[in-house]
């Protein structure tokens, strides 16, 4: 009963999500585009009438109302009033124009081409109409219909500032305008248009051999034989002749023939200019659908369903009495004295020392002098640390990228680095990353923020109370703080089921979860294996979808569906990012292992691309939980203060989270260098106001849903049938109802049956009803208390 209310609620919000569709269809397109077609032929009726008619109708256009009174215009009293507002107190004669263009209108929608060039066409034509309104102003003192009222004004306007004269040369600039944007005219056009002109009549003028006409008749003159043979000669033999080149005194019928070759070569080829057209590069049709599309409607929006969304104000985050660096002059001095001291009581001679002070540590960089060994100051981290007396104290030797040897010393006086000191950082506030992590301030005061889409994947270890919960608060409260809820969705694992129940109230804002179930915030074990392997099952669906659009991430594909080149026709749709955190990690491996581990280790090996990002944590670092295979696709890895050095070569490869001094003092790597930071606090009441102003806004339906996933052993559909159950179901109904534990192995040892027909007869008792489902290695559920009960629910079957 619950699920079908639950769909009642779902198709009743559903229709109020829909936008009105404008787009016609093709009946609807017909009929207003033939509309239009009538329109513009009635127009140019009307106007066409009123040059013979408009005269006479003066009289009739106050009695429009009247019935009584007829009007001469062919379309009668509505066509006189048309015709009278538009070419006497209108336009003029251009409004035709109007007519004309309705009507090309009712053509465009009829035939359903391109509106774009329709969008043109009125836009030239309504300049074009303006412009012949104020030329016919000109004359409109003889007859007033030529430029009509408003051409009229236009002109008399124009004149009482520029005069007749001006007015003609305004009128003249702007057909030149009007020619040379329209069809694209050029001053070369004019040159090329004489320059074809004077040709053609140099060509009448003075013809060349090209005009001559042979005539193809045989029967020639002696005059027109001479010129036939001179005009062969010269093109056989392709020589300029001259006179001097004839040594013999000529004929006179040579002597005509030698003036016509000398006029032949002599005469000069016109000069022909080449006009070279352009021709622009044809679009795709693909392209040109998502162009169109986003010139009609914009790129497609993800954040509109909650475009009235509001980001939670730093109101909303404690601000701090003890925030900011305190320099104490006495005790830098006084450390900087034993360190010095210590080395030298070791022979170590240092040429400079530095100190750079953080929230709860100070940095003194050292420079040994020249032949010192580094491992020497190495090994004295330790001696340092009793004269000093300060717990916590590491050494950097050396500092990665500087020639110097770091010892990092607690303040004695830590102050508080709050989350709403790095939120309203600049960095943070204008950082251009996908999913941006404010984590707290390094040794240098500096806002430390990285980009979670970059890790790909965290790991973060600690003792118990040294900060991890708070960690991951900060973590959330950084993403809640940047990023809208239609960009990423929370997958929130919580074994201890206290930690992030606060996130609760953001369910259908930020998280994601599987269709049956009624929490997000997932804390029973059984759940955790479903949701891991449906969230393989999305990763395995985007990486299909990807393939599809040829894209390489989430990026590409998202950048190219926003510009409406995906359809989503097709199954595609735009992909938020989803952040599985699991708060304590190390319960799951103990309850679950590899049906935990293996999805784990496919997440963080693939799910890269497709936005899909791990942050895993865990109280005990040991290698069992931290398996090889999990530290090989986290590179990104936090630690906080661990009990050994075992523990944080596990974490860290290599030794310092050891000597860290708590409270949110971590270390922070990505495969290269390590780096200290404090990490901000944010206390349960901060996220509790944060939620809370969250969650009282518009929301969606429900949460995000994740694909369903069915366990290989659920086994709910297998055997259903009386007629197919095993022989021994009844004896080994009993016997699990009286040990009260449903198990397979329970059955092998008292019916002494193998594996494979236990399973079965295992499988057979859960779709009866008699145990519960599938839990991994714990024993099943029995659902029925007692054997009076168990003949009852099976005689009830018969």
């Amino acid at each position: 009963m619950a699920k079908k209310k639950k769909t009642k609620t779902k198709n009743k919000t559903t229709p109020k999500l829909k936008k009105p569709s404008l787009k016609l269809s093709s009946q609807q397109k017909l009929i207003f585009g033939s509309l239009l077609i009538i329109l513009g032929i009635l127009l140019f009726i009307a106007f066409l009438s009123f040059f013979f008619t408009g005269k006479v109708d003066q009289s009739t256009l106050n009695a429009i109302g009247s019935r009584e009174i007829e009007a001469q215009n062919w379309l009668n009293k509505l066509g006189a009033w048309v015709s009278d507002l538009f070419i006497l107190k209108g336009f003029g004669v251009s409004s035709f124009i109007f007519s004309g263009l309705l009507f090309l209108s009712g053509v465009y929608v009829t035939l359903d081409i391109n509106k774009v060039k329709l969008r043109k066409h009125w836009i030239w034509g309504t300049l074009i109409v303006i412009w012949f309104s104020i030329f016919f102003g000109f004359f409109s003192h003889k007859y007033d219909a030529l430029g009509g009222t408003i051409g009229f004004e236009m002109n008399s306007f124009f004149q009482d500032y520029l005069g007749k004269i001006g007015t003609s040369l305004l009128l003249i600039f702007g057909l030149i305008t009007y020619l040379a944007i329209r069809f694209k005219i050029t001053g070369q056009s004019f040159v090329n248009l004489f320059k074809r002109a004077k040709n053609d009549l140099k060509k009448e003028i003075n013809p060349t051999e090209k005009d001559i006409v042979v005539p193809l008749d045989n029967d020639l003159t002696a005059e027109a034989e001479d010129i036939k043979s001179a005009f062969e000669l010269v093109v056989e033999d392709n020589i300029e002749p001259t006179i001097k080149n004839h040594s013999k005194p000529l004929t006179k019928t040579e002597t005509e023939k030698e003036q016509f070759k000398i006029e032949v070569a002599t005469e000069e080829e016109p000069e022909l200019d080449i006009e070279i057209e352009k021709v622009t590069e044809e679009a795709s049709e693909t392209n040109n659908l998502s162009d169109k599309l986003v010139e009609d409607f914009g790129q497609f929006d993800p954040t509109l369903e909650l475009s009235k969304y509001q980001f939670p104000p730093l109101d909303l985050l404690k601000k701090y009495d003890t925030e900011g660096i305190t320099i104490n002059q006495e005790e830098l001095e006084e450390y900087k004295n034993k360190i010095v001291e210590t080395l030298n009581n070791y022979k170590i001679g240092i040429s400079s020392i530095k100190a750079t002070i953080g929230p709860t540590v100070t940095l003194y960089e050292i420079v040994p002098d020249a032949g010192v060994r580094i491992s020497k100051i190495k090994n004295l981290e330790d001696d340092i640390a009793l004269s000093l007396a300060a717990l916590g104290i590491r050494i950097i030797a050396p500092i990665p990228g500087k020639g110097t040897i770091g010892i990092e010393v607690p303040n004695k006086n830590s102050t508080i680095v709050s989350m709403r000191s790095v939120i309203a950082s600049q960095k943070f506030q204008k950082t251009e990353m996908e999913l941006p992590i404010a984590f707290g301030k390094t040794i240098s005061n500096e806002t430390m923020v990285v980009d979670l889409a970059k890790m790909p994947h965290l790991l973060m270890a600690g003792a118990t109370g040294q900060g991890k919960s708070v960690g991951l608060n900060a973590v959330l409260t950084s993403l809640l703080y940047k990023k809208h809820p239609a960009e990423v969705k929370f997958v929130l694992v919580d074994p201890k089921k206290v930690e992030l129940t606060l996130f609760n109230k953001i369910e259908r804002h930020y998280l994601a979860k599987l269709p049956d179930s009624e929490d997000a915030i997932i804390t029973d074990n059984t759940k955790v294996i479903n949701t891991l392997n449906s969230l393989c099952i999305e990763m395995d669906n985007r990486y299909e979808m990807l393939k599809n659009a040829l894209c390489r991430n989430i990026k590409e594909y998202n950048t190219k569906f926003k510009a409406r080149k995906l359809n989503p026709n097709d199954g595609h749709h735009f992909l938020p990012y989803i952040v599985l955190v699991v708060d304590e990690f190390a319960d799951l491996i103990m309850t679950a292992g590899k049906e935990v581990e293996t999805p784990i280790a496919r997440l963080a090996q693939l799910a890269r691309a497709i936005g899909i990002h791990l942050i895993i944590a865990t109280q005990r670092p040991s290698v069992n939980v931290i398996t090889g295979i999990i530290k090989a696709n986290f590179p990104a890895r936090i630690a906080f203060r661990v009990t050994s050095k075992i523990d944080s070569r596990t974490i860290l490869d290599g030794s310092g989270a050891d000597q860290l001094i708590g409270r949110g003092d971590m270390l922070y790597t990505q495969g290269n260098d390590i780096i200290r930071i404090q990490c901000a606090f944010v206390d349960t009441p901060e996220v509790e106001k944060i939620t809370e102003f969250i969650g009282a806004q518009k929301a969606y339906p429900e949460a995000f849903l994740l694909p369903e996933y069915v366990g290989e052993e659920s086994g709910t559909s297998l055997d259903i049938d009386i007629s197919d159950r095993d022989k021994l179901f009844r004896e080994a109904a009993e016997i699990i109802v009286t040990a009260q534990q449903g198990s397979a192995s329970l059955l092998q040892r008292k019916l002494k049956l193998g594996y494979n027909r236990a399973g079965r007869i295992i499988d057979q008792l859960e779709a009866a009803g008699i145990v519960g489902g599938f839990e991994g290695s714990k024993a099943r559920q029995v659902l029925v208390p007692d054997l009076v009960a168990l003949d009852q629910l099976l005689a009830n079957e018969i």
